[in-house]
C-alpha cells in the first residue's frame, strides 16, 4: 500500500495529466450513442473525476480550495462545450462530477492522516 501511494505521490503531475486527458477527451469525442457499460453514467462522472483529484489532493492537500475549484471550471467547460461536439451537456452530470472531486479530495485526505509521505 505504502508503494503504490509513494508511486502516486511521486507521479502525481503525469497521472493528473494523463487522467485530465482521458476525461476531456471522452467527454468531447463525438459519439452516435454512449457505449454499453455497467453502471450509470453519473457514475461514471464520479468515479472518474474522483480518480482525477486524488493524486494532486494526495501531493498538495494545503491547495484543495484551488483545485477543486479548477477542476469545477474544467468540468463546467466540458459540459459546455458538448453540445457543440454532438453530446448531450447536463447539470446533472456537473454534480456528479462534483461529488466525485469531493469523495476523491476527502479519500486523498483522509489517506495523508493515516499514511504520510515519508
Amino acid at each position: 500500500m505504502k508503494l503504490l501511494l509513494q508511486l502516486i505521490r511521486d507521479y502525481w503531475v503525469i497521472l493528473s495529466l494523463i487522467l485530465a486527458t482521458i476525461i476531456t477527451f471522452l467527454s468531447l469525442t463525438p459519439m452516435a450513442q454512449l457505449p454499453d457499460v455497467p453502471g450509470s453514467d453519473k457514475s461514471h462522472h464520479f468515479i472518474a473525476y474522483s480518480a482525477l483529484i486524488f493524486p494532486l489532493m494526495l501531493k498538495k492537500p494545503n491547495y484543495w480550495f484551488v483545485i477543486v475549484i479548477l477542476f469545477t471550471m474544467l468540468s463546467g467547460a466540458i459540459e459546455l462545450i458538448q453540445p457543440y461536439q454532438n453530446r448531450y451537456g447536463e447539470w446533472l452530470d456537473l454534480l456528479a462530477n462534483i461529488g466525485g472531486l469531493t469523495c476523491g479530495g476527502t479519500l486523498a485526505y483522509v489517506t495523508n492522516r493515516f499514511f504520510p509521505a515519508y
